[in-house]
């Protein structure tokens, strides 16, 4: 899944309308996908590792290279292409939120497949529940909802869809952006009342999950991209 978001997001990129207003070469495109690859990948590791597992990665750190035996933390991948992202633009002289707002336009497509992913793996599931439920094999005795498939709905298929409306009306740069952050934020609070919570965390202070909070930071951003964007002009954005 991750394979099958990385190649549609190159030719998200190189062929969509926002993909073409970002003004790049074909090798500058191809440099800022490879860019954005390594950012999922490593800051989706190492954010896991800080925000969801930090005690037992400490004790046994050469699991931190076993990838093979899942986790990944999309908030964590979201700051690896943040930062990716802000070596490329520093270093091409580029409009910051125009390739961003092309970046973040895709990103829920790629967020939907993976949510598949877990599904079809049973892992990531969700609460117990009795009704709208499904037995995973991974845990045959327990009815969960099949959270997995309720973040793909509104975390990748709805705000994709959202975010394509509002790319296709060529607003102000950085409106995508902001729309991006406080939406999958939004959307993320709802599902993770459905979700299971990791069982090395469990609930922060008996009522919020990690996802939750993390999640709140992002609402908080995007708010205040977007308050901001209303004062800038229509090319703002260069660094």
């Amino acid at each position: 899944m991750y394979a099958l978001s990385f190649t549609l997001g190159y030719l998200y990129l190189h062929y969509s309308k926002p993909g073409k207003r970002m003004g790049l070469s074909i090798k500058d495109k191809d440099n800022l996908v490879a860019a954005t690859i390594a950012g999922v990948i490593l800051g989706g590791r190492l954010g896991y590792i800080l925000f969801y597992n930090l005690g037992f990665y400490l004790s046994n750190p050469l699991k931190i290279f076993a990838v093979w035996e899942g986790g990944m933390s999309f908030h964590g991948g979201l700051l690896g292409v943040t930062i990716a992202l802000l070596i490329f633009i520093h270093k091409k002289k580029l409009n910051l939120w125009r390739i961003s707002d092309a970046i973040t336009g895709f990103v829920p497509l790629g967020v939907m497949f993976v949510r598949i992913g877990n599904f079809i793996n049973g892992e990531l599931y969700g609460r117990i529940a009795d009704k709208f439920c499904i037995n995973f094999p991974t845990d045959p005795l327990n009815c969960r909802y099949p959270s997995q498939l309720l973040q793909a709905l509104l975390e990748g298929l709805i705000l994709f869809l959202i975010l394509q409306f509002v790319a296709y009306r060529n607003p102000k740069h950085g409106t995508v952006s902001g729309l991006f952050l406080l939406l999958y934020g939004l959307f993320r609070i709802i599902a993770e009342f459905f979700r299971e919570p990791d069982p090395q965390i469990g609930f922060l202070w008996g009522v919020i999950t990690q996802g939750q909070l993390l999640s709140t930071f992002m609402i908080i951003g995007g708010i205040i991209l977007l308050l901001a964007t209303r004062t800038w002009k229509k090319d703002s954005g260069k660094i």
